[in-house]
């Protein structure tokens, strides 16, 4: 029999690295709202030709990240008031039905404390961009531990929306060790089979980063 650890290698098709390098930096806020998305000059930055370079940016267009401006061409997608409020409440929503599912079936959230442990480490030493990638490991896990196989589909979609809109807000008054410090109390919750104080933790989490003027974001986007 075959030894599956000497299977074929796969190679990463171009276009793919080169979209998630883009989308990367548009949620980490590297890539503002409103910035020109360049083929000529991303290439060069790139090193890669402009074919990758195009068909990467029409990826991103269907997720809905860039956009494109009669006779300016392609840059990341603004965001609008609107918007920002719409998304800070189907995290909620999404969030509060995956707790509940969880809570209804036993589902055991040990898988929890780790990003929970990830989160307490960046604070400590400071790295912002660290804590958001450890929240949405958090997050990305408790909905999956949901097992809704839909709901896990459309949150992927409105996660990018949210990690972008977290590492634009202006946060330097924030204590990152108070984010951190939000997560544990709703994975004890959940063990203690506390439904409902579970969902008003993860509601509160929710309301939290929404607790700030959303124009504030469209300002910098425009």
């Amino acid at each position: 029999m075959a030894d599956p650890a000497f299977g074929p290698i796969e190679q990463t098709p171009l276009r793919v690295q080169v979209a998630a390098r883009l989308r990367s930096a548009i949620v980490t806020g590297r890539l503002r709202p409103g910035e020109p998305l360049t083929e000529t000059a991303l290439a060069e930055q790139l090193k890669v030709s402009r074919a990758p370079i195009r068909e990467a940016i029409q990826d991103l267009e269907n997720d809905g990240l860039v956009e494109t401006v009669a006779y300016r061409g392609k840059r990341v997608k603004p965001l609008t008031v609107r918007e920002v409020v719409e998304i800070c409440e189907m995290r909620q929503r999404f969030e509060v039905m995956a707790v509940r599912r969880i809570a209804e079936r036993g589902t055991s959230v040990d898988a929890l404390w780790g990003p929970c442990r990830d989160m307490e480490a960046a604070a400590v030493s400071g790295d912002r961009e660290a804590l958001v990638a450890a929240d949405e490991a958090f997050h990305r896990t408790l909905i999956q531990l949901s097992d809704h196989q839909l709901l896990a589909q459309l949150w992927a979609g409105l996660y990018m929306r949210i990690h972008q809109i977290m590492s634009l807000r202006v946060d330097e008054d924030v204590d990152l060790s108070d984010i951190a410090g939000t997560h544990p109390p709703i994975v004890e919750a959940l063990e203690a089979e506390d439904v409902d104080t579970a969902v008003r933790l993860v509601s509160e989490h929710a309301d939290a980063l929404s607790d700030f003027d959303p124009a504030s974001i469209v300002e910098s986007s425009e």
